[in-house]
């Protein structure tokens, strides 16, 4: 089905890997287009609780294939191309309602760190990295990092990531909190595969809530907040899990989460 990527599927996880290590993993269209197909596919499959995003070989993702762009742009401008591929694919895994793991096995540059920061949580190797590349080739950041990137590392920090370009490396982006935890890189399938083993024994639907509402705060007054809080409960609280929980916690036993 796939060319470029390989999509696998055990246990309640879907995990999409990259799979162009040649050009370490670089974007080209194909790839944009079957990126978002999986997440679609993920999305769509009830048995999918959680969803693990990596990288095939040495990299996570290097960016936009600068070589394929050459002729993929010749009848377009950069602002259609990007509408077209890269927007619908990050909104795609922002509106997903299911937790989205990055397992960051190596770099991650320009479009490729706008795609580790759009999933949920990012568990990084030791030797991986990321940088917002863009500025090198005299672009400006697109695929939403200039929405994730400040609300990641604050203001000043973004400014100097997007204007010098620079690599961080998995140690600083643990400390400035663009990563949630760095293991050594043989540890880090492991380490991936036990987080999202949590997640798919969680109450999805409730996961699912809890990103929504984590997207929209950010443009809701404290107010609009509280309000929004309260109506989301009770969509909660209507789950077959949120019953279970009731359940387990009275019985003094560990729930069995079925993900309705």
């Amino acid at each position: 089905m796939f060319q470029h990527i390989i999509y696998e599927y055990n246990e309640g996880v879907a995990k999409i890997f990259l799979n162009r290590p040649e050009v370490y993993n670089a974007l080209n269209n194909q790839i944009k287009v079957e990126l978002k197909q999986a997440f679609e596919q993920a999305r769509d499959d009830e048995t999918v609780r959680a969803i693990v995003l990596t990288g095939s070989g040495a990299a996570f993702c290097s960016g936009q294939d600068l070589k394929a762009a050459q002729t993929e742009l010749e009848d377009t401008t950069y602002s259609e191309a990007v509408r077209t591929y890269y927007n619908p694919l990050i909104l795609t895994m922002r509106n997903l309602f299911k937790p989205i793991i990055c397992q960051l096995n190596g770099v991650a540059a320009g479009a490729g760190c706008s795609l580790a920061l759009a999933c949920d949580m990012i568990v990084a190797s030791e030797n991986a990295s990321l940088a917002e590349l863009f500025v090198g080739i005299g672009l400006v950041m697109d695929s939403g990092s200039t929405y994730f990137l400040p609300r990641m590392v604050g203001a000043l920090k973004a400014f100097e990531l997007a204007s010098t370009g620079r690599s961080v490396s998995a140690s600083e982006a643990a400390q400035i909190g663009l990563v949630n935890q760095v293991v050594p890189a043989d540890q880090l399938e492991n380490t991936v595969n036990q987080l999202v083993q949590k997640f798919a024994h969680a109450p999805t639907k409730t996961i699912g809530l809890i990103k929504q509402m984590l997207n929209q705060s950010y443009e809701m007054s404290l107010a609009e907040v509280l309000e929004y809080e309260a109506q989301v409960q009770d969509e909660a609280a209507a789950t077959d899990d949120h019953q279970e929980g009731i359940r387990a916690f009275l019985e003094k036993r560990k729930p069995h989460f079925t993900g309705n």
